[in-house]
């Protein structure tokens, strides 16, 4: 059962996390979820737990308890929703349009 936890101090790590969600059963993932132009944590997290009796032992024992020195929000992740396709602009990530304007070096 994979778990989402909100509410982290950015500078929690998967190590951190690993090891307190450890200690109600086996943790067969940790990703902790990272902004893609910066690389720095978003303060959120997934947690995948190998059943769902040891994930629900986790959702109560781990739900506002601090880590971090923040109090943590833990519970079942619900299912990523499919996002329409984005429109517009060009794959070189530019806007596209009419640009107009002079292409010499001459006065505007």
């Amino acid at each position: 059962m994979k778990l989402y936890v909100g509410n982290m101090s950015y500078s929690t790590s998967e190590t951190e996390l690993n090891d307190a969600f450890a200690q109600y059963g086996t943790v067969s993932s940790v990703n902790v979820i990272t902004d893609r132009d910066t690389n720095r944590p978003k303060g959120f997290a997934f947690v995948e737990m190998s059943n769902n009796a040891e994930a629900q032992a986790a959702i109560e024992g781990l739900n506002g308890k601090s880590i971090g020195g923040r109090a943590i929000v833990v519970n079942e992740a619900k299912p990523r929703e499919d996002r329409p396709a984005r429109t517009g602009g060009s794959s070189s990530g530019f806007g596209g349009g009419n640009r107009g304007g002079n292409r010499g070096g001459g006065r505007w």
